[in-house]
Formats: structure tokens, sequence, C-alpha cells
């Protein structure tokens, strides 16, 4: 018994090997930059692999300040909210009827969402910029939500698909033959069932609102209505030669993530596990 334990950990060697050196590749960038965020520039500048001759806070004090992470993060809150809600909300429906294929051209429609994915968000630019400058829109947070949850809609709706795939078919019917209709069905029956795959759309979508860059810095053009992610970038005209105060910043502004990936990993894993069952 003792042998046979004894070659199972050794065949499991090398993968064990390979994960650790990708967790180093991985963690290695965020430890330097946590390093070099308590450290002053000319520490920083001379050695930014050594550790810092003293802890220093007051780069992650005047990061927070001059990039006024305070409401950047309430913006970016608002604005990965408004585009979970709206992408779980509309995205939810749109993958039933697929996945029940109830209209005849969901080949078709599956076919556009997977063209829709390649499709550069460039192209849209100058056509949205102008009809948000029209609508008064402009550095409207829950108006660039939507935008980004509209991006992200494809996507979403091709992952829901495939936890409502994995659903029996006599489950609905049964619902149905009860006196339930479409929309008792979808909420009382079928939501519940791909609550793991809500999640997993949910933390998808909110991480890519939570770092988006070019649809923001298009549309928030106010200061009061940048998020965190521009926040952290109104830093390095300030504090371009301050390598220490923008490693703060940048610490600042990936710790959350961090924290919250952390939390939400084991839904996160499970949801795409379970949802990959069928395509």
């Amino acid at each position: 018994m003792n042998n046979r334990a004894a070659r199972r950990a050794l065949r499991a060697t090398p993968g064990h090997i390979i994960l650790a050196a990708l967790a180093i590749i991985a963690l290695f960038p965020i430890a330097l930059v946590l390093l070099n965020a308590l450290k002053d520039a000319p520490e920083v500048v001379r050695n930014p692999l050594a550790l810092p001759e003293k802890i220093d806070w007051a780069n992650f004090l005047e990061a927070w300040t001059y990039g006024n992470f305070g409401r950047g993060f309430v913006n970016s809150i608002l604005l990965s909210g408004t585009t979970i809600v709206t992408v779980l909300v509309t995205a939810t429906p749109a993958a039933f009827v697929l996945a029940a294929r109830k209209i005849k051209i969901a080949g078709g429609v599956m076919i556009y969402l997977m063209m829709a994915m390649t499709v550069p968000i460039q192209l849209f630019l100058f056509p949205l910029y102008a009809a948000f400058a029209q609508l008064g829109l402009l550095s409207n947070v829950f108006a660039v939500g939507v935008v980004i949850a509209a991006i992200n809609m494809p996507l979403s709706v091709l992952l829901l698909r495939t936890f409502f795939l994995r659903i029996p078919a006599e489950l609905p019917e049964a619902a149905a033959m009860d006196g339930a209709n479409t929309g008792q069905v979808l909420r009382h029956i079928l939501m519940p069932a791909v609550s793991p795959g809500l999640i997993t759309v949910g933390i998808v979508v909110g991480l890519m609102a939570w770092n988006e860059y070019l649809i923001s810095v298009t549309f928030l053009q106010d200061p009061g209505s940048y998020t965190a992610t521009l926040g952290f970038l109104s830093l390095t005209g300030t504090f371009a030669v301050d390598q220490g105060v923008l490693m703060a910043g940048a610490a600042l502004l990936i710790i959350p993530i961090i924290a919250f990936f952390l939390i939400a990993q084991r839904k996160f894993v499970d949801g795409f596990v379970s949802g990959s069952v069928k395509g």
C-alpha cells in the first residue's frame, strides 16, 4: 500500500512542479508591486528587487488622495453592479430561449452571437460617443455600465445557455403541466437550477467591468465620474517619476480584485465545471 502511494506521489510530482512554477510566475509581479509600494522613489530606482529598508505607508496615502480612490471605488462598484444586473436580467431569458429552441432561428442567433464576439468595440466608439453626447449621457456611470453589458452580452448568453442545457427537459414540462406559465417556470424552476451559472457569469462580467479602460476613458470625462482604474491612470501624470506612489496606486487597484476572487473562487470554479458538461 505504501509503495502504491509512493508511485502515485511520484507520478504527480511533475504536475506539482509545473503548477508551482506557474504560481510563481503569476504571483511574482504582484509581490513586486507590493514590495515597491513600501519604498520611496530613490530606493525603488536603486534596486526594485530588494526588501524595503524601512516600511513606509506614505505612498498609499498619497496614491489614495491624488488618485481619488475613495470616489473611484464607489464609481467602480456602481459600474460593475450596473453591468452585472443588466447582463443577468437580459441574458438569462435569452439563454433559456436558445437552449429550449423556442424560436426557429435559434441556430442563426447562435452564429450571430459567436460572430459578435469577434467584432472590436473600436468600430462603435464614434457613433456611441455621438449618441451619448446628444443624449447628455457623458460621464454617466450607469449608462456606461449598460454599454459594457452589451459588449459582454454574447459571451454571457452562450455561457448561460450551457447551464440551461444541463436541465432535464422533463422538469419545465412537468411545471407547465401543473399550470405554470413560461415566466413562472423560468423564475421559480430554472433560475434556481442554473444559479451556479448566474454566479459565474456575474463574476466574469463584473471583473471585466471593474478593469474596463477603453470605454470608461472615452465616456467618463468628468473627474468625479472616474472609476478606480481611471484614478490610477491619473497618477501617471502627477507621479510619473515616483514609482513608489505608482506601485501603491497599483496595489490599491488590484487588492480588492484579489480579495474578491479569493472569496468567490470556489463558486467561480464550480460554476465553470458544472457548465462545461454540455455545449
